[in-house]
């Protein structure tokens, strides 16, 4: 290849943008370092991603010859999503817009500098203006959609199509799916549910997936293996390749975060006191909370049911999701009872996650279904419980539950009753050893195999994710090709 340089440009949250790092260490890789990338953002997501080259396992690997970072002017009051309301992502959605001229520059100068367009760009989904910049730059756009290929698919539907619009049933069938798979109302989050078309999510969502339609391939964080009905019909709707590139190994897959609300020694000492699978892991991820209400039956399940579990508790809904948590919010003298039976382990704000799932002890993963921890505890097989609160969670939960089989999902959304025997039930279904429990465990297993070949090479084999990367490297060969003989 003649033209070296691919220019990344994910959303402005961390879910999006450790999976297009990955993707750029993986890009340098299969190139041989024939190709650099550099990604661009704002100042703040910039940093972020240089300390996590900088205390990742790989970071001993040439990648830092090849990887470039570029710093994006940005004018809206948040750079990232970690710090923003739910109310208020939207705002931040329609601000993120502001990139476009920044990133057109960032474009021009590196073609300037290096007498060439880019190679090609991989914009976010949320980036459909990127389409337009590529055409007028002279260079190829790619989509990467950093969930799975289902819930991409539901996600994309569901706005261009609104189909719950158009029925009065709880239940109906999305544009994209066969039949069999009809969706339901309580799947919807709350913004497609009261989106008519003319909201500010509709008027976000609608055009720039739209125009992210328009680009020559997307990428998605998925295997083959592992969701061969959400990437055939994702094919299908979009009429495009699709390359599915991801359940690569985690960049990081030791936590290295410096604002752990548990010393990692204290956290993987108390794992190691307890019997192998026997452990509930507890988290709705770094930007989803549940009511108090809930909070209150969740705390009161866990101790019903008696399993030893970890729990990373946020302050519920109505407080400052990022704020100090108050014992109030849990049943009285709770806290203080789980430390001295040692049956629960309350950590406030973060944890140390991969290392949870990976670990001997660790039997279940009780989660909001958001994709990056799906795959986590896939690869690690931990069945899940979902609770899915937010973006296209309840759509990955039910893919897991209907297609995967590897799931039971406990409730849905951040105002559902839930009652602790409810929890209590859940919990112990999942965990059984008889039919339920060991079908689950069996399917989970198999996928923590197909996730791990996915991404291994060995001699002439190669893994379907290895593949599609090598495939989509030959794709960028024939279309600058093509474009050369038209010239």
């Amino acid at each position: 290849m003649d033209h070296l340089h691919v220019v990344m440009l994910p959303y402005m949250a961390h879910g999006h943008l450790t999976p297009f790092l990955a993707l750029a260490t993986q890009i340098i890789d299969r190139s041989n370092n024939n190709i650099s990338v550099t990604i661009a953002n704002t100042p703040l997501n910039i940093r972020y991603l240089r300390s996590t080259i900088s205390s990742s396992h790989d970071a001993d690997k040439n990648h830092h010859n090849h990887l470039f970072f570029a710093e994006l002017p940005f004018s809206g009051p948040n750079e990232n999503t970690e710090n923003v309301p739910p109310s208020k992502i939207v705002d931040m959605l329609h601000s993120s817009s502001s990139l476009e001229l920044p990133f057109r520059r960032l474009l021009h100068d590196i073609a300037a500098k290096e007498g060439r367009p880019v190679l090609c760009i991989i914009t976010d989904m949320f980036f459909g203006w990127a389409t337009d910049v590529a055409k007028s730059v002279g260079t190829l756009n790619f989509t990467f959609t950093t969930c799975g290929a289902y819930g991409t698919l539901a996600t994309a539907s569901t706005w261009l199509h609104l189909p719950h619009r158009h029925t009065n049933s709880h239940d109906f069938v999305l544009p994209g799916f066969p039949k069999r798979c009809r969706f339901h109302r309580s799947q919807l989050n709350n913004e497609v549910r009261d989106a008519d078309g003319t909201d500010l999510w509709s008027k976000f969502m609608q055009p720039q997936l739209s125009l992210s339609l328009k680009s020559h391939g997307w990428f998605c964080n998925t295997a083959e293996e592992i969701e061969p009905l959400g990437l055939e019909s994702l094919r299908s709707f979009l009429q495009l390749p699709v390359w599915a590139v991801g359940c690569c190994p985690s960049l990081n897959k030791h936590s290295s975060r410096k604002d752990l609300g548990i010393p990692f020694k204290t956290c993987v000492e108390w794992l190691n006191e307890q019997r192998p699978e026997s452990v509930v892991y507890v988290s709705f991820g770094s930007q989803n909370t549940i009511g108090s209400a809930q909070m209150m039956e969740l705390a009161k399940g866990l101790e019903k049911c008696g399993k030893p579990f970890i729990w990373v508790v946020r302050p519920p809904l109505g407080f400052d999701i990022k704020g100090d948590f108050q014992s109030e919010w849990l049943p009285e003298s709770f806290e203080k009872r789980m430390a001295e039976t040692k049956q629960g382990l309350i950590v406030k704000n973060w944890a140390p996650q991969m290392d949870i799932l990976s670990h001997k002890s660790t039997r279940l993963f009780l989660s909001h279904c958001g994709w990056n921890s799906v795959i986590e505890s896939l690869s690690q097989g931990v069945p899940i419980v979902a609770w899915p609160l937010a973006a296209e969670q309840a759509y990955n939960s039910k893919m897991l539950v209907e297609e995967m089989g590897v799931c039971l999902e406990l409730t849905r959304g951040s105002e559902s009753c839930v009652k602790d025997e409810d929890v209590k039930r859940v919990i112990e279904l999942a965990m059984d050893g008889e039919v339920k429990g060991r079908d689950i465990r069996m399917k989970v297993s198999i996928i923590k195999e197909q996730i791990k070949n996915a991404t291994r090479e060995e001699g002439n084999l190669k893994g379907s994710s290895v593949k599609a990367l090598d495939d989509f490297l030959s794709f960028l060969q024939t279309q600058i090709s093509v474009g050369r003989s038209s010239d």
